[in-house]
């Protein structure tokens, strides 16, 4: 594994040494075999644009869905691109107002920041720590490659960031407890045991979201930030947050994610070429056993 690991390593260096332009080259290349000549996963990516924008034509859904493509593609060459950019790329690349985060950590509280499966989050994560005055810990699910799970902790570590495994919550994140941090997890995945879900009306369907990012915000009684990104050109990203509240356990049980799921499909509506369209988001039905939807 180790020099399967470094053969991938020094291979995608070397490329990602290239100007981001000539990089780019290989992403419309990437986007016209995987949507013109392969069409990976297109049928869930019209399907999915179908639950959510029912009142549009099918023209306009294959619009959206080539943006969608050009911007997956894009994420995966500038992700390549992050193994050899410095600091200074990721401060000109990756810009935000980020006076609400200093606001709330003037104060010595720590934040839960809940994101999305926004374009391009991989750069988020390593643009955050460059402004941020206190540590970045985020969340991530381990792939079962190996060598590919080691190469992302790598480049997703590179500027600063504390990464903590999705299946070792607890033990990840207690070394950090008695330190001020901003807590990021990208929140709209679908629940392995819907069963124990909150269920919401998420584009008029009942949809599971995941309890955890609550209960964390309201156990350790954190302030909570929605955040979103925005592309200003090609390469150039923009982060918009949101105070969600300074008192998640003053919200009655499932409003703070339901407050979330809203913030993200009004986003999802505005800019649903940014977005992630080919997970099967609405694969699990509602059932009257797993309670109410909200």
């Amino acid at each position: 594994m180790s020099l399967m690991y470094h053969l991938v390593y020094n291979f995608l260096y070397l490329i990602s040494l290239l100007p981001l332009g000539v990089l780019y080259l290989f992403s419309d290349l990437a986007y016209f075999i995987i949507y013109h000549l392969f069409g990976y996963r297109k049928k869930i990516v019209l399907q999915n644009l179908t639950i959510a924008f029912p009142h549009i034509n099918n023209e306009e859904k294959i619009i959206i869905a080539k943006g969608f493509y050009k911007n997956f593609c894009d994420t995966f060459i500038e992700t390549i691109k992050f193994i050899s950019a410095d600091e200074k790329f990721f401060r000109s690349h990756f810009t935000a107002d980020y006076s609400i985060l200093d606001e709330v950590l003037a104060s010595g509280r720590s934040v839960q920041l809940h994101l999305g499966h926004n374009f391009n989050w991989e750069l988020a994560n390593l643009a955050f720590p460059l402004f941020i005055p206190c540590k970045t810990l985020v969340v991530y699910a381990p792939l079962q490659n190996k060598t590919m799970n080691r190469l992302l902790m790598k480049i997703r570590s590179k500027m600063g960031t504390h990464l903590i495994s999705s299946l070792n919550l607890k033990s990840d994140i207690l070394p950090h407890r008695s330190t001020q941090f901003v807590y990021a997890l990208i929140a709209d995945q679908t629940p392995l045991d819907v069963s124990k879900a909150y269920w919401i009306i998420f584009f008029n369907k009942p949809t599971p979201f995941f309890k955890g990012p609550e209960k964390s915000a309201k156990l350790n009684n954190f302030s909570v930030v929605f955040c979103h990104f925005t592309k200003s050109m090609r390469g150039k990203y923009v982060g918009h947050a949101k105070l969600a509240t300074s008192s998640p356990r003053s919200l009655p049980e499932g409003a703070l994610t339901k407050m979330y799921a809203n913030y993200i499909e009004e986003l999802m509506s505005a800019n649903p070429e940014m977005w992630l369209w080919s997970h099967r988001r609405w694969k699990r039905e509602w059932k009257e056993e797993y309670g109410e939807v909200m």
